[in-house]
């Protein structure tokens, strides 16, 4: 394999997307190669035995690493200003990897209470079973932050904006309070994707993906990534991944590969029609309530707007009406289809509180106002005034 000519780091994002990372066989090609093998052969014995002490460069086993998974890896670094990164087989399989690997009992961690579903699993019941305290406070009160926050709090973890309600937590006040007695912030940066929010350059020391997302973003292909400076990816997160085995397959990061090089324009345009739906949506008589970080009746709208570029893809609404309600309006869809994943090229709506987040507590759904009149959008690239019309028609 061969290092393109390329210098990612000297180039602009588009050109990062399409070309950073890109190694070629000898065969020259132009797309990046798959490797779909599992192992690689040694000109001798000699050279197997230096291969496994480190004293030569090159692959062992992909489950280790692989030449192509190793190009998506390369290029996340070069759109994210990342040191190192390590591909995953879901992005679940990210948040997993990113916490356990450094946590340890008697450690404690700090999370907003607005997560994802299999992320609130992960902090309320598995670390408990490893002897990690946690404690969760709202994401968006800092005097709760600066209370829970304590000399043995090894982790932060959160997302922003959170799924469903969009919350904004504030990245560079939270990681100031972190660092203060040396806790690693970990943000899952999938909502406000690479494109519109840099959780390093506000003081994260990791980030993370579900790759199946916005950066595959076409319905093909799962995947995780997980991006932190060189000493931890090295030294810490990539024993524990070789060892347990959470990897990318390389088909998989292929497609990711394929779907960085037009995810500029993707979310872009997604988030146009985004703008465009939410400005809408808030003008029906039947919406109760609309959130999007975009628009200026957010909550925290100058919050958003001070570490995000723009409001992002996902769009969030309350009807009036309940359940019924909202399995009678979703049911009425014709154009926009009813999924649980997000990021898609699609627009896709799901009913939170019975499908993301049937697993959370009643109490705690009612407390982040996961009501059960409450759908998530994920606007896709379709024509906009097509959404509008689908969406009006539902309503109606």
């Amino acid at each position: 394999m061969t290092k393109d000519k390329s210098t990612p780091s000297d180039l602009g994002l588009a050109t990062r997307l399409v070309r950073g990372g890109t190694s070629r066989s000898q065969f020259k090609e132009t797309s990046e190669a798959i490797f779909m093998n599992s192992g690689f052969v040694y000109d001798s014995a000699e050279e197997a035995a230096g291969r496994f002490k480190g004293e030569n460069d090159g692959f062992i086993y992909s489950r280790y690493a692989n030449p192509t998974v190793n190009m998506f890896e390369e290029r996340m670094c070069a759109l994210e200003g990342a040191e190192a990164s390590r591909g995953t087989s879901s992005g679940m399989a990210a948040v997993n990897g990113a916490l356990m690997s450094f946590l340890k009992a008697g450690d404690h961690v700090v999370a907003p209470k607005a997560l994802f579903g299999s992320c609130l699993y992960i902090i309320e019941q598995i670390l408990p079973r490893f002897g990690i305290g946690i404690t969760l406070v709202n994401g968006t009160d800092l005097d709760q932050w600066k209370k829970a926050i304590k000399p043995e709090t090894a982790a932060i973890f959160l997302e922003t904006p959170s799924n469903p309600t969009l919350e904004i937590v504030d990245l560079e006040a939270v990681a100031d309070l972190a660092h203060k007695v040396g806790a690693k912030v970990v943000v899952d940066n999938v909502f406000a994707t690479p494109i519109f929010q840099k959780p390093l350059t506000l003081g994260a020391d990791i980030v993370i993906y579900s790759a199946t997302k916005h950066i595959d973003g076409q319905g093909r292909a799962l995947g995780g990534v997980i991006l932190s400076d060189e000493e931890f990816v090295e030294e810490t997160l990539a024993p524990y991944l070789k060892h347990t085995g959470p990897a990318l397959s390389p088909f998989n990061a292929w497609n990711l590969l394929k779907g960085m090089e037009t995810l500029d324009l993707r979310v872009h345009k997604a988030t146009d029609n985004a703008e465009k739906v939410a400005d809408f949506l808030a003008g029906s008589a039947t919406v109760k309530k609309v959130l999007y970080p975009g628009r200026e009746d957010h909550p925290q709208y100058a919050l958003a707007k001070k570490q995000m570029k723009r409001g992002s893809t996902l769009v969030s609404f309350e009807l009036e009406g309940g359940q019924e309600k909202a399995f009678s309006f979703l049911n009425g869809l014709s154009v926009i289809d009813i999924s649980n994943n997000l990021g898609d090229t699609k627009s896709l709506i799901t009913h939170p509180t019975t499908t993301t987040h049937s697993s959370v507590s009643d109490d705690l759904k009612a407390e982040l106002g996961i009501t059960d009149g409450l759908v998530r959008l994920s606007v896709g690239l379709e024509d906009a005034g097509d959404l509008i019309g689908d969406l009006e028609r539902a309503l109606g």
